[in-house]
């Protein structure tokens, strides 16, 4: 059974720092495509980043206009766990942070082209 659990909001002022975690369980990395996306308020799904993982162990990192430069995307291979560093943190990121996964190491920025979510993390970012 796939299994993906996400940790690691909360609430924090505006300029501020979190660590979100994504621990993967019967789901290996490797050729697979891993993203985060988040939903606030009342608006729809937003893709903000994935990485994708090949053979030889190297991974391509991709990031939304939104955020890139702020976030940073990345994986332990060992502990099965995705992270995703967000410093400088505006009021405009406030929402549910999910992980997501798909067989395909094809990039996408599609939530339905997912195959797998977690429960999500809320972030609250305040003014």
């Amino acid at each position: 059974e796939v299994q993906l659990v996400e940790s690691g909001g909360g609430l924090v002022h505006s300029g501020g720092s979190l660590r979100l975690s994504c621990v993967v369980s019967g789901f290996t990395f490797k050729n697979r495509r891993l993203s985060w996306i988040r939903q606030a308020p009342g608006v729809g799904l937003e893709w903000v980043s994935s990485i994708n993982i090949v053979n030889s162990g190297l991974s391509s990192t991709m990031y939304a206009d939104s955020v890139k430069g702020r976030f940073t995307i990345s994986r332990d291979n060992a502990k099965n766990t995705m992270y995703l560093e967000m410093n400088f943190l505006k009021p405009e990121d406030t929402a549910v942070y999910y992980c997501a996964a798909r067989y395909s190491a094809i990039a996408t920025m599609r939530s339905g082209d997912y195959d797998y979510w977690g429960q999500g993390t809320q972030v609250t970012v305040s003014s």
